[in-house]
């Protein structure tokens, strides 16, 4: 709102971004996933960067972009946090165990969504 924006280069993101954001917000508290792991639910296996850059830009409360790392459980995208101390802040608060910049124990706390869009049923057969 009152920013302009390039419909150009935000129009076709903008419904990837909204999937990603509905994706994220099925974590649960408490576990993690993975950039990857989120475009390979969706679809779309190459895109873990394209994920990276919708969590960078979730800026609301409603989408938890704190329990979204790396693929071997690094807070990489901490730098996208103000301060950058905030996302491990926020994966403590859920019982997240985090030590250097990694989650720890993240094989046992990883969430595999595309378990979860296996398990839906199809729109079409």
């Amino acid at each position: 709102m009152g920013q302009a924006r390039n419909d150009n280069m935000t129009a076709p993101n903008d419904s990837f971004f909204e999937q990603v954001f509905a994706l994220a917000r099925l974590i649960p508290r408490g576990r993690v996933t993975s950039y990857g792991a989120i475009a390979r639910a969706l679809g779309t296996a190459r895109s873990s960067r394209m994920v990276g850059w919708a969590m960078s830009a979730a800026h609301s409360a409603d989408v938890p972009a704190h329990r979204v790392v790396n693929r071997t459980g690094l807070l990489t995208g901490k730098a996208h946090f103000s301060p950058p101390s905030l996302m491990q802040k926020l994966l403590e608060q859920e019982g997240v165990k985090v030590k250097n910049d990694k989650v720890q124990d993240f094989e046992r706390l990883f969430w595999n969504p595309t378990e979860l869009m296996d398990s839906l049923p199809k729109l079409h057969s």
